[in-house]
């Protein structure tokens, strides 16, 4: 990878500014500076990604996106916007699956791109296609969707202004999923218990009227159960009794308030 910059004159010395988010050129890394010749051939320039959410990437991901980003645009040549979400922008390297939002009104074979992102990067692609107008509709009704964009990479430049909806019917769907970690706590891997706690305490703090995002819920996760680490919860590192007390707590206190709107006709 190759990087071009101007030299810009500062007060003590003079500098060249490098953009943040760079595969290859990490802080206290040498580098080599030589003037640049009319016509000399040079690396095709790494495309902008926009960030929400995101502090820190490995350089190894930002390849990992710019691939993905370069295999939809061989498949699908106009869109809204593609985002990248879930736990591949976690830090550290413990994921083996990237999942992909592309927002466009045009159809396309979600199966052709994710086969493709497989053969290519020998990550398995879990890719989501909605129009736009599907995707304002979840960000003002759906925590889950709150959720999956307050921490994502996205091709192009977003601001979406919603408004704030509760649809208690649709909650009580979503709510319905976490009641199989009740059933099944013995079954069920750290992973998954992590998906279902979080779904129920996006639900939770969805009804108080809070703005949703990872962290948020994960440090309500954490308060609630008494965790000095999101990790003992990820890992199965869990007081099963006490752990399912406080959880069947909870999911009573937000399921009895989703039916009693749903029995006194809110929508």
């Amino acid at each position: 990878m190759e990087i071009m910059g101007k030299i810009s004159k500062g007060s003590k010395m003079d500098q060249i500014y490098l953009p943040k988010n760079r595969t290859g050129f990490f802080v206290g890394n040498y580098v080599i500076i030589k003037p640049f010749e009319e016509g000399e051939k040079t690396a095709k320039p790494a495309r902008k990604l926009y960030f929400y959410g995101v502090k820190k990437l490995e350089s190894v991901k930002l390849g990992i996106i710019h691939e993905t980003l370069d295999i939809i645009d061989r498949h699908l040549s106009s869109y809204e916007n593609i985002f990248i979400t879930g736990s591949f922008l976690d830090e550290g390297f413990q994921f083996n699956d990237i999942d992909v939002l592309i927002v466009t009104d045009d159809k396309l074979s979600p199966d052709v791109i994710r086969k493709d992102i497989e053969r290519k990067s020998g990550i398995i692609g879990h890719i989501l296609v909605l129009s736009n107008k599907e995707l304002i509709k979840g960000l003002e009704t759906d925590p889950l969707y709150q959720m999956m964009l307050s921490r994502c990479a996205s091709k192009k430049r977003f601001v979406y202004k919603t408004k704030y909806k509760i649809d208690y019917k649709l909650l009580d769907l979503h709510l319905l999923k976490s009641k199989t970690l009740i059933d099944n706590f013995d079954i069920l891997s750290g992973k998954e218990k992590y998906d279902l706690v979080r779904n129920m305490i996006a639900i939770y703090l969805h009804l108080e009227s809070k703005k949703l995002s990872k962290e948020l819920v994960d440090n309500e996760i954490k308060r609630i159960f008494d965790l000095k680490d999101i990790k003992e919860l990820k890992h199965n590192l869990l007081n099963k009794n006490d752990f399912l007390k406080k959880y069947k707590l909870i999911y009573g206190k937000t399921f009895s308030k989703i039916l009693k709107e749903i029995k006194s006709g809110s929508k």
